[in-house]
């Protein structure tokens, strides 16, 4: 679609989206009220700026439904995240959300390369998690044979792929790992599989541990992003051309800010993520704050789609450590042992303060066949990795070589940071 033709079919939902949430929702109203905005003052797309920003802690301050545009009797569909930080954030759809999504996960599988011939094995979560329903759909629309399998019982999934011909895997990128792990000790190679693509999302990762994916499963490796609070996932995709992230334009407007002080920032600038979705009628988002770091590029992409693009997201700026005044994101350290080898895709990063000084270790799995090797060459790959990740960082850190298989697996989203500071 012309960007002229998308941005008047922006405005359009835009201006309808606004007038349902100030009508509808307490809280939308009172927070537009306190900045002086109404919904006649969205003339223009430009306007979005005059309205306020939309918190995670505005969901849970409404729990459970209270950011919901439409009566209880009109949602066929609720989902919440965990609530492991706090009270739950509630995500309700109508019909006609379900249908939106399902349109949009559609169009991000089929963007991915899956068609209706495509049998498509569904490692995502099944249950209030998004992830898991929001695949499923966008899979039986298009055609293909979906195997809702869900996470967990990793040696049966590889079973399944193997005996059912899955041709794409979706799942977190480091349960994809997980599951390269497992083929390897059962003698599965990725010539035994029909698998030609994976679609991974749901936890930040490095271009590096994209190739370390292709390489161990034979596959292409795309990335996928959404957020419950938003749609789910199906908000942004990759083609595989791998220049960034398509984002589904007629349903979501993207903006970049600065996260410490607001400003929209231009195209190109790195900065934290803010949505506002166009066509959600249960719970309409306004320039949702979604924590996530990334881009924008309105560049042309090569496979001729024109919806402006996202960088892979980087980090977000709530799990950013802040380390001795530097900020540091756990995909720097990731995208640094990946690139040197020798080491298994697995690590965790261990933030303490001893007396007033913030420390910094990663543990780090080397592979069986290096761990086994003599302590010199041990030492002189710790010191290698050492050095990289200073260089990398600019701080100084720890770094302890561990066993094979000693960190914690992941089925879902991996745990790379444990903070122990006591600020």
């Amino acid at each position: 679609m012309p960007r002229e033709e998308l941005q008047e079919l922006q405005l359009e939902r835009l201006q309808q989206t606004v007038e349902r949430a100030y009508h509808n929702v307490p809280h939308y109203r009172k927070a537009m009220q306190e900045v002086g905005a109404e919904p006649g003052d969205i003339k223009s797309l430009q306007d979005l700026q005059k309205l306020p920003f939309t918190y995670k802690t505005d969901l849970r301050d409404n729990y459970p439904y209270g950011m919901f545009a439409v009566p209880l009797s009109e949602v066929v569909r609720i989902h919440s995240s965990s609530g492991t930080t706090g009270k739950p954030t509630v995500v309700g759809y109508t019909r006609n959300d379900l249908n939106v999504w399902s349109e949009l996960m559609a169009r991000s599988l089929t963007c991915g390369g899956a068609t209706k011939n495509d049998v498509i094995h569904n490692a995502y979560g099944y249950g209030l998690f998004t992830g898991g329903l929001g695949i499923h759909y966008g899979a039986e629309k298009i055609g293909a044979s979906v195997i809702p399998i869900s996470g967990g019982n990793t040696k049966r999934q590889v079973m399944i792929m193997k005996d059912y011909g899955s041709t794409v895997l979706t799942c977190t990128p480091s349960y994809a790992l997980n599951i390269a792990e497992v083929m390897e000790e059962m003698g599965i190679t990725p010539e035994d599989l029909k698998l030609k693509v994976g679609i991974f999302g749901a936890e930040p990762w490095s271009d590096n541990m994209r190739k370390e994916i292709e390489h161990k499963l034979g596959i292409l490796a795309l990335d996928i992003y959404g957020l419950s609070e938003i749609i789910g996932p199906g908000v942004a995709i990759e083609c595989p051309a791998k220049q960034g992230l398509h984002i589904f334009e007629d349903h979501f407007i993207p903006e970049i800010i600065n996260p410490d002080t607001g400003e929209v920032l231009p195209y190109g600038s790195v900065g934290e993520l803010v949505f506002t979705s166009l066509t959600k009628e249960a719970l309409p988002m306004i320039r949702y704050r979604t924590r996530d770091i990334s881009s924008l590029s309105l560049e042309e992409c090569s496979c001729g789609r024109t919806h402006v693009r996202m960088k892979r997201v980087s980090g977000r700026t709530d799990d950013m450590l802040i380390i001795r005044g530097v900020n540091v994101f756990p995909s720097q350290i990731e995208s640094v042992l990946l690139e040197i080898g020798q080491t298994e895709p697995h690590y965790q990063i261990i933030v303490d303060r001893v007396g007033t000084l913030d420390t910094i270790e990663v543990l780090v799995e080397v592979s069986a066949s290096f761990f086994s090797d003599e302590v010199r060459r041990l030492e002189e790959l710790e010191k290698k990795i050492r050095g990289e990740i200073e260089t990398t960082l600019g701080l100084t850190v720890k770094v302890r070589l561990v066993e094979p298989k000693t960190i914690e697996r992941s089925e879902g989203k991996a745990k790379r940071v444990i903070d122990r500071r006591k600020i």
